[in-house]
């Protein structure tokens, strides 16, 4: 595997690609990434590329500009080193949600940090849930994408949660609901809710049975939690037994952490796709589970050319 397999770490997420390089049996690629003191980023490779198959781990999330350059200057500093292939693991891509013209005058930043990795020096992505699959198409480079539900289903299978009733928080949710129902052999529910603003949302109805139930909502993405918790308390208030939420990646701004430890939820699940703030950290009901496996057979697979889609059968 060492052959000519290299994987580097930008600062955003060294613990997990340094988990990948555990799992794939190998040394995290030397680098030296310094700060000028008017806050120029400037990185130099210690290892020697030329002709390496390298991969660079960055999680885009915040400082989310910061991180982004960052994962720029690495990808230009692996092409000018004369690596023969450069791929961006992305396990959290920022911007992902600003995906389309939703009105007037306003850009397609998820398409714009598509061609910027790119033009950077990426032959290809491998990314952890996207937010929407047509993300993909944003690139003009392949895209190897990975979910989440993998590792949270197989947790999720493993409590062996009796009575338990899937809740879709909101219409938009009703796939990702549907296929945890599937993996979990669970009833399925849905919430109908009305958004007051950016930031704040109001459950109406549930479709569904959840009286004397167990429940499970997932998503993508947890920000700022005003979806799942206020879906919560409305299931509670319908007779809800326990109450568990899991989303691959835990954003978890201000607002989020005081929803939770208001809201009647008795465990949250997420990935290292992004790590932990420090106010997230001291919530006791917040549980953080490794993709770092996951990643490391994707790379694998990628870096011997063979199938990345046959990872959601063996995984």
């Amino acid at each position: 595997m060492a052959d000519n397999l290299k994987v580097f770490a930008g600062s955003s997420n060294v613990a997990l690609a340094e988990a990948v390089c555990k799992y794939l049996k190998i040394p995290l690629g030397l680098a030296k990434i310094e700060t000028f003191p008017d806050s120029e980023k400037v990185i130099k490779l210690e290892d020697d590329v030329r002709g390496e198959d390298c991969f660079v781990l960055q999680s885009t999330c915040k400082p989310v500009d910061e991180h982004l350059v960052e994962l720029l200057i690495y990808l230009d500093c692996l092409r000018r080193a004369s690596a023969s292939r450069v791929t961006a693991v992305i396990p959290y891509f920022g911007y992902a949600r600003q995906d389309r013209k939703d009105e007037g005058r306003v850009p397609i930043t998820a398409k714009l940090v598509a061609n910027l990795i790119t033009a950077a020096g990426a032959n290809r992505v491998l990314a952890i849930d996207l937010h929407a699959q047509q993300l993909q198409g944003f690139f003009d480079i392949p895209v190897d994408h990975l979910t989440g539900e993998l590792v949270l289903s197989r947790y999720f299978r493993d409590k062996k949660i009796d009575n338990l009733t899937v809740v879709s928080p909101d219409v938009g949710n009703m796939k990702i609901a549907s296929r945890y129902a599937s993996h979990l052999g669970g009833d399925l529910a849905i919430v109908h809710k009305k958004r007051i603003s950016g930031a704040e949302v109001e459950a109406r109805e549930i479709i569904g049975e959840v009286k004397g139930r167990n429940i499970l909502m997932c998503d993508d993405i947890i920000a700022t939690a005003g979806t799942m918790c206020s879906a919560a308390e409305l299931v509670k208030q319908r007779g809800a037994k326990k109450i568990y939420v899991g989303a691959t990646h835990g954003v978890f701004v201000e607002e989020a952490l005081g929803r939770f430890s208001q809201a009647p939820v008795d465990e949250v699940v997420v990935t290292d796709t992004i790590p932990l703030n420090d106010a997230a950290e001291k919530l006791s009901s917040i549980k953080v589970l490794t993709v770092s496996e996951m990643l490391g057979e994707a790379i694998r697979r990628i870096h011997r050319n063979e199938s990345v889609s046959s990872l959601f059968n063996d995984f």
